[in-house]
């Protein structure tokens, strides 16, 4: 199923990214960091007494569309909730929520609602201020079971629900239509497979020309570590055992996935190996790059006279699962009456009306089922057409990363990995033997 091209009026190309692929590598860059010692910080936050005021503070890091939305909708909210009134307070970017949220702690001027990344889902757990919002979500009026399952696994931390998923994405063929058709190739479908998507790249590089036919971030970040967890899933493996206390992908599965990126890259040279700097978007914008494989935050970044079609990615004997990425709202106790409020704040944002009101005015995914149900969904899909495939694609996400404390040193150890076959350096029975290794040692030490 294929697209034609669509845009995100307002939406600069580095905000979509910082907030959404960037929240792969910043937000599990600062988050070791920043949480070192926050548990003793918030002892020291203060009682948190409000006097009785109902009135929260939700702390975010939207800017251009998104900002001028979520302010629309505060706006809403406190015409229809007089003497429960919601406050914006912008993070400076969502890049920076974690930090910003943990600093708040140690000067005792936490947010009661912050918009974190799912990365940071577990180090917030241990909060002596976090609000458990596991009764919320199941009380009958909220129904928690709208929500995919993969957010809802995302939200959860050792049985717990921590947060309530704020946004929610996944990886798609986002391919150049004119590159196809110059290269007389038949553009991918949903039933591509690895091996079809191997011959497309290979056709469609030219490298005197320096064409590529596919992508790779491959700076060693989560951004690199992510495109492969949907191969090593698609394929049958796993990135731990069930208990999360031991590495599980070196693997047959693991070894098919890693075998794939050396044969395309370093037989086939036939992938575009990105720094981390973005350069793969000017590049497909300049028809150079055939295929990415991306979410709906790079779509406002492809040229107006770009077009493209969006697809499934390419499947394993026919398992074209995806990877998603869902953000949270988290609340954090100051009294009673407060959160109460945030409770309710963040109920109705995430409803399925308002939620949609939210994504037909920026175009991030609906994150209810029914919202696709909605008379006004038809509106998103006027609007943003090329999200249809990454709605539907949704269904598609089985697994999450692990919600571990060790997730960092889990990442940056199989990003070293999957980038130094890439680069041709180990070959990939190397590469998963000191990955493995790697990965080990860290779930030992955390």
């Amino acid at each position: 199923m294929t697209f034609q091209t669509a845009t995100r009026s307002g939406v600069r190309p580095s905000d979509r990214v910082r907030r959404a692929s960037r929240s792969r590598r910043a937000g599990l860059a600062l988050m070791v960091v920043a949480l070192a010692g926050s548990a003793a910080a918030c002892s020291s936050s203060g009682s948190g007494s409000d006097g009785g005021s109902t009135a929260i503070t939700v702390s975010h890091g939207y800017t251009l569309v998104e900002g001028k939305e979520i302010q629309a909708l505060a706006q809403q909210w406190n015409r229809a909730n007089p003497k429960s009134k919601v406050t914006l307070s912008f993070n400076g970017g969502n890049d920076s929520a974690l930090q910003k949220t943990v600093a708040g702690f140690t000067a005792g001027n936490y947010p009661d609602v912050a918009y974190e990344y799912g990365s940071s889902a577990a180090q917030l757990s241990r909060q002596p201020k976090l609000v458990d919002m596991t009764s919320t979500v199941h009380a009958p009026s909220f129904d928690w079971n709208d929500f995919y399952p993969s957010e809802r696994e995302a939200a959860t931390v050792n049985g717990k629900v921590v947060g309530i998923p704020a946004l929610v994405d996944n990886l798609s063929l986002v391919y150049n239509k004119k590159l196809f058709a110059d290269a007389h190739v038949a553009p991918p479908n949903a039933s591509w497979t690895w091996q079809d998507f191997r011959n497309a790249a290979r056709q469609l590089t030219d490298r005197s020309a320096r064409q590529y036919g596919w992508a790779y971030v491959n700076d060693g970040s989560e951004d690199t570590v992510w495109r492969y967890l949907a191969m090593l899933w698609q394929a049958g493996g796993e990135l731990l055992t069930k208990d999360n206390k031991k590495p599980a992908f070196d693997s047959p599965a693991g070894k098919a996935a890693l075998q794939q990126l050396h044969d395309m890259a370093v037989t086939d040279k036939s992938v575009y190996l990105d720094n981390g700097s973005d350069n793969y978007l000017n590049l497909f914008n300049s028809n150079k790059i055939a295929m990415l494989w991306t979410g709906p935050w790079d779509l406002a970044t492809i040229n107006k006279n770009v077009q493209y079609g969006v697809t499934l990615l390419p499947g394993y004997n026919g398992n074209h699962e995806t990877i998603s990425g869902p953000d949270l709202w988290m609340s954090f106790d100051h009294s009673n009456g407060r959160t109460a409020t945030a409770r309710k704040f963040i109920a109705w944002l995430t409803s399925a009306k308002i939620g949609l009101q939210f994504s037909i005015a920026t175009g991030d995914l609906p994150l209810r089922k029914s919202s696709t149900t909605l008379p006004a969904y038809k509106t998103f899909v006027a609007k943003y057409p090329s999200e249809q495939v990454f709605v539907q694609n949704l269904n598609n996400v089985k697994h999450v990363r692990p919600n571990i404390h060790a997730y960092a040193q889990v990442s940056t150890a199989v990003g070293q990995m999957v980038q130094s076959v890439l680069l041709g350096q180990r070959s990939p029975a190397q590469a998963l033997k000191q990955g493995s290794a790697q990965v080990a040692g860290a779930l030992a030490g955390s």
